[in-house]
């Protein structure tokens, strides 16, 4: 019997796929440029209506894949550290395959086979009906980081750099991350400027070395530099601000904000 991943991150985004769809499509910047080489991306993971216009930037300009590989970071806590998951993923707009060669082929020596990870986990869910609105005959590799050291992070890239060789598909592989958290919208646009700018220079080390400095509270930071490794090591040699934002941006509040921002890598 096939093992359905269930919604847990309804509230994020609308449990109705009609309001569902109408909010993807009006995230969505029109007359978006497609990034045809594009290996990698960073997008963010809060509600619909305070990150899903960067998100939107994103999954408008990634160019069709045959896998995406989408690492979030493990706010829960639970299950295995570093896990990916192998069941059927619900959404409201439908059920999305998980890619089990490319599974498989991974050399297992930090991702673990576990659900639980995933069970509470809104990092991931949150980014598949984009995905779903955007393409068409795809499946994903969910891989939930609870481990975000530095170490930890290039192996997770090995692994999957050795998968993506070994497959021959075309993967891009997305980090679910948002940016500083819980300060003055100007401290947070100050410190993620300075963390985006060592993304784009696709400097890891100084990645870890600006988030410990600045005290910047990036949540997924050990997805970013895994996805990093990976596409560097595949060939990725640049990387482009699509888009940044603030919840203050919506709110209008900006005496405590978190920060969002859209990334592109090829």
């Amino acid at each position: 019997m096939e093992k359905i991943r269930h919604p847990t991150a309804i509230g994020f985004y609308p449990a109705d796929p009609v309001k569902l769809k109408r909010s993807i499509i009006g995230c969505i910047p029109p007359d978006t440029r497609k990034r045809e080489n594009a290996l990698g991306a960073v997008v963010p993971h809060a509600g619909y209506m305070y990150s899903g216009k960067t998100a939107g930037h994103v999954y408008a300009a990634l160019p069709t894949a045959e896998t995406y590989v989408i690492l979030g970071p493990n706010h829960r806590g639970m299950g295995s550290p570093i896990a990916v998951s192998t069941e059927t993923w619900q959404t409201p707009l439908g059920r999305v395959e998980v890619d089990h060669e490319f599974v498989d082929i991974l050399p297992g020596n930090i991702i673990d086979r576990d659900e639980i990870a995933h069970k509470r986990e809104h990092s991931i869910e949150v980014q598949l009906p984009f995905i779903q609105h955007t393409q068409k005959d795809f499946k994903i590799v969910p891989v939930c980081i609870g481990l975000q050291d530095e170490e930890s992070a290039l192996e997770i890239g090995s692994e999957i750099r050795e998968a993506v060789k070994k497959s021959r598909k075309r993967v891009v592989v997305i980090a679910s991350s948002d940016l500083t958290h819980s300060q003055p919208a100007t401290t947070a646009r100050k410190k993620d400027a300075q963390v985006i700018d060592a993304i784009l220079n696709l400097n890891i080390d100084e990645i870890y070395t600006r988030i410990y400095e600045l005290d910047a509270t990036v949540c997924g930071y050990g997805a970013i530099a895994a996805m990093l490794y990976a596409v560097k090591s595949l060939g990725a040699s640049r990387a482009e601000l699509l888009h940044y934002s603030t919840s203050g941006d919506v709110t209008g509040d900006n005496s405590s904000v978190v920060g969002y921002a859209g990334i592109i890598v090829e």
